[in-house]
């Protein structure tokens, strides 16, 4: 009897430690993985990363950032920012720039009877398939005085307490107005420090439900009603105007993030009011405008070239392309930062570049969905 219970003891023991985490192995004195050679697993780790450049195999780059700490390390140094690398591997990615030679090319999918939003990664047949690589989600609530969209990392849970909040859309009355808050503080973007309780203080002083306004968003009256298309304005925040320009940087670029830290600072002050708000460009922000479509005579009505991302007509799609405001336009101005369009019932494609993230083209997108007495 007695050597059946020793036998089980030992067999509990067995299981134990192969159920043991990499994190636990590695607190208790060392990890195996990480006594590998640094150069033959500089080596492997690289070649992982080029070769998995597509979701689902990408995901085999965040595995190996959650063995150890030596491998999390290595992956931190390989893996490039997405404006420069032009792929999305961690969350963080979707609150940093896009890239600036291409536009990333997402797509949005529609429930109308839940009345939720959901971003996913790449629109070809085989990710609609299967779901694609799922980005964010936002869902629609309506208020007496005003519509929030809330937008979160996980697909159905969009509490404001948690750590999934990513942020909000809030509009006025009329839907003619839009305010981006960022559920991230501003003076996060500085860098980390190196010990770990700083780190947790850090996170300490920032809510989950804490809202910064990033961006406003506006669309003018529309005298011709259903006839004429929409015009709309944006003003970012937190991304200055310098930032289009040969040559120039975005705050992302300028703190040297990388993918395990937060979003970079906000260089203008965060109170601003979405009803009184100046011009951003006035103060070095970025103002992004509409495209200004032209009228087919053929078709009779107004048309956008999409580059066969759009399929279908409606009155949401949209180009977004920087305002010189009152300098000369530049071919920097010419280029478009995020475009939006109907392919579908219930699905829109939404492609974006540098200098905006994927968090708020997302944002900016879902200003298109409310409906506007006004301006339609």
């Amino acid at each position: 009897m007695a050597i059946k219970c020793i036998a089980r003891l030992r067999s509990r023991r067995v299981v134990q430690d192969q159920l043991q985490t990499p994190n636990e192995v590695e607190a208790e004195g060392g990890c195996c993985w990480a006594n590998l050679p640094q150069e033959l697993l500089w080596e492997v780790l690289l070649m992982i990363e080029e070769t998995e450049s597509i979701w689902p195999q990408r995901k085999n780059v965040v595995a190996c950032a959650g063995v150890c700490r030596s491998w999390r390390f290595i992956i931190q140094q390989i893996v490039k920012l997405p404006q420069l690398s032009g792929k999305l591997t961690f969350p963080i990615s979707v609150k940093q720039p896009g890239p600036k030679d291409s536009l990333l090319q997402c797509f949005i999918k529609r429930n109308r009877s839940t009345q939720t939003y959901y971003l996913y990664l790449g629109l070809t047949n085989s990710v609609l398939s299967d779901g694609g690589k799922f980005l964010l989600a936002a869902r629609k609530c309506r208020r007496p005085t005003c519509t929030d969209y809330i937008i979160s990392l996980q697909a159905e849970d969009f509490s404001k307490g948690t750590n999934t909040y990513a942020g909000r859309l809030r509009s006025n009355f009329l839907g003619t107005k839009f305010t981006v808050f960022d559920g991230q503080s501003p003076q996060a973007g500085a860098k980390m420090g190196k010990s770990r309780s700083s780190r947790l203080a850090n996170l300490r002083q920032v809510s989950p439900s804490s809202n910064y306004p990033m961006a406003h968003i506006s669309y003018e009256l529309n005298l011709l009603g259903s006839r004429g298309p929409r015009r709309m304005q944006c003003n970012m925040n937190t991304i200055p105007a310098t930032s289009i320009a040969p040559g120039g940087l975005d705050p992302t670029t300028q703190a040297e993030l990388n993918p395990y830290q937060s979003t970079p600072t906000s260089f203008l002050s965060k109170s601003a009011s979405m009803e009184n708000s100046v011009s951003d460009q006035k103060n070095g922000g970025l103002v992004l405008i509409n495209k200004a479509p032209r009228w087919h005579e053929q078709l009779q009505c107004w048309c956008l070239n999409f580059h066969g991302r759009v399929t279908i007509a409606s009155v949401k799609n949209f180009q977004l392309v920087a305002s010189p405001e009152n300098e000369p336009a530049g071919p920097e101005h010419e280029k478009i930062i995020l475009q939006f369009g109907k392919v579908g019932k219930d699905l829109f494609t939404m492609d974006y570049r540098y200098p905006i993230s994927a968090f708020q083209a997302f944002a900016i997108c879902l200003s298109s969905f409310e409906t506007r007495i006004a301006c339609e």
